[in-house]
């Protein structure tokens, strides 16, 4: 039971890691969009969103949930938790923006904040569910844990 419990862990740092690498993506997109092309808002806002998700999906289906998964299905997924996401926080923004008069960037964090904790729920509940540690890496993994565990048990360790 410690070692899924440290696999969590382990599993959700890594989502924390590549979930601030693809809001670091977001963000510096986001600024060129909106302050070198002046772009509209939510235009800036969209197309940076888009660009995190695409980095965001690659490297959490490699990396974090080790799935081998079909790719299109669970991209589709993403897409549909998307539609869903991106037109709510996208009136979120633009309310508290252009209504409220609240800083763009403190906005596009809070929403930053709210998908990171709803796409890790999603994507282990949805996405990747019956398909993590699946891949050739999480595969790798087990090997090496089973031979390392064969050598101390014929050594009687």
């Amino acid at each position: 039971m410690q070692t899924d419990k440290k696999k969590e862990l382990i599993r959700s740092l890594k989502f924390l890691l590549f979930s601030i690498s693809a809001g670091i993506i977001q963000i510096l997109s986001f600024t060129l969009l909106n302050e070198l092309l002046h772009l509209p808002y939510w235009v800036s806002y969209l197309i940076a969103l888009v660009l995190s998700v695409i980095w965001n999906f690659t490297l959490n289906r490699r990396f974090t949930f080790r799935a081998a998964n079909n790719v299109p299905v669970a991209m589709l997924k993403v897409a549909a938790y998307y539609a869903v996401f991106t037109p709510l926080s996208t009136l979120l923004e633009k309310y508290l923006t252009e209504t409220v008069g609240w800083n763009e960037y403190l906005v596009t964090l809070i929403n930053m904040v709210l998908n990171f904790v709803t796409e890790y729920l999603f994507d282990t509940f949805v996405v990747f569910r019956g398909a993590i540690d699946t891949n050739d890496l999480a595969k790798k993994e087990a090997e090496e844990a089973k031979r390392e565990t064969d050598l101390s048990i014929s050594k009687g360790e």
